[in-house]
């Protein structure tokens, strides 16, 4: 399926934005970390203990997404204890990290939870998300993305990453979700 192209004000073109029936077709909302969850910076102190700061604001949002039956996973290029702990804390039930291709791992994941592209929702921020930004059936980006990931998401947050634009898109897809 071909999606058309809008003018986006930071100069790429980007997909159109989605419909409320695209929003609520949306099962899995799969993420980045570092630069999503995070303003994308990495404390390390002087032992080498890393430390990141999460917004409780995304926290609750992804609190209320997962009571809502939605499917919610975590991938990160790299390895964190930080982002281990802050999964479990949320009860991210699909924490994948140390995978740099991003699209591999979420479409192994979309084929294990039996899910088509346009049943999911993926948000990342740099060159190695926007192959699973363009595949995901909405693509989200923080405004604070590299512009290859912005040119390809539908959906930009008006909050800064790390700073509630997880939890904007958690509302979204609140605001969607089909009646039951």
């Amino acid at each position: 399926m071909a999606r058309s192209s809008t003018q986006y004000r930071f100069g790429p073109t980007r997909r159109a934005t989605p419909s409320a029936a695209r929003w609520a077709r949306i099962r899995l909302f799969a993420m980045d970390v570092d630069g999503v969850l995070t303003d994308g910076s990495i404390y390390v102190s002087s032992d080498g203990a890393e430390m990141k700061r999460f917004s409780v604001l995304d926290g609750m949002g992804l609190g209320r997404l997962r009571d809502a039956g939605l499917t919610l996973a975590w991938i990160s290029g790299r390895h964190s204890g930080a982002t281990t702990r802050r999964g479990e804390e949320l009860r991210i039930p699909h924490l994948i990290q140390g995978r740099a291709d991003k699209l591999a791992a979420l479409q192994e994941l979309a084929a294990g939870l039996a899910l088509s592209s346009d049943n999911i929702c993926y948000m990342g921020d740099d060159d190695i998300d926007a192959p699973a930004i363009s595949w995901a059936g909405i693509g989200v980006a923080p405004i604070t993305a590299m512009p290859a990931a912005l040119a390809v998401a539908n959906y930009v947050p008006a909050r800064p990453a790390g700073a509630g634009a997880v939890r904007e898109v958690c509302e979204r897809l609140l605001a969607h979700r089909p009646a039951n």
